[in-house]
């Protein structure tokens, strides 16, 4: 995952994102003015930057600024603001911003940035690699040849990948001949504990998922006793 740093003058809205992000995996690390800013840019180049527009010493568009003059703007860089101007955007993304973002910041909008901003740089890192190395993509030449060839997955493997999924064998085995309560309990069980191992454990997108907010879902989990701890899912693996 990234490491992310998030400028904002705001406590509120620096936890608000910070919670954000942790729980989507990544590494957050905070400043509340573009003094901190500079520090934690001087520390280590940080894979994207989430920064407030309006601060109280030095505005988010002057650092932006002072960071492509100091040949320190080579990280990804998304605006926040919830009062600049049209123009105000524009010229920060002459500067060098990738994106712009409206507060009050919503959780799609705020994730949609994210995973297009740090997904720009490595796209184009690896398009210069493969246009550098071969000018026809590698995988091109194979994907031509079994088109030629008339060769595809067969439909039975991907039948027999979707029958050996565990949670749909758990869900088979539910006993009808139990009370309502415990047979909805059981399938709960199976219904979440499915969704926290598709996305990771990331309780952010699970609660999408499910279309639980996110306090009912921690309490759900409890309730069922499902540990929804990312660490110990990793150490359990």
């Amino acid at each position: 995952m990234a490491r992310i740093l998030v400028v904002d003058d705001e406590i509120g809205i620096r936890e608000l994102l910070s919670e954000i992000l942790y729980d989507e995996g990544h590494t957050v690390e905070l400043a509340e003015n573009a003094a901190q800013a500079r520090a934690a840019r001087l520390r280590g180049r940080p894979d994207l930057v989430l920064l407030d527009i309006w601060m109280p010493d030095t505005d988010g568009v002057s650092l932006l600024r002072e960071w492509g003059s100091q040949g320190l703007l080579d990280m990804p860089v998304v605006m926040m603001s919830g009062h600049a101007t049209v123009d105000t955007a524009v010229e920060a993304t002459r500067i060098g911003a990738v994106d712009f973002l409206e507060k009050p910041i919503t959780l799609q909008k705020l994730l949609k940035a994210v995973s297009a901003a740090l997904a720009r740089p490595t796209l184009a890192r690896q398009a210069a690699v493969a246009a550098a190395a071969n000018p026809e993509p590698a995988g091109s030449a194979a994907v031509s040849s079994a088109a030629a060839a008339g060769t595809e997955q067969p439909v039975s493997s991907v039948a027999a990948t979707v029958a050996l999924d565990p949670h749909q064998a758990q869900l088979s085995k539910i006993s009808l001949d139990q009370p309502l309560r415990d047979a909805r309990d059981e399938f709960e069980r199976i219904y979440f504990e499915y969704h926290l191992g598709r996305e990771n454990h990331s309780m952010t997108r699970v609660s999408e998922r499910t279309g639980l907010e996110r306090t009912h879902l921690y309490r759900k989990l409890k309730q069922l006793g499902i540990d929804a701890s990312r660490r110990r899912h990793s150490e359990s693996r």
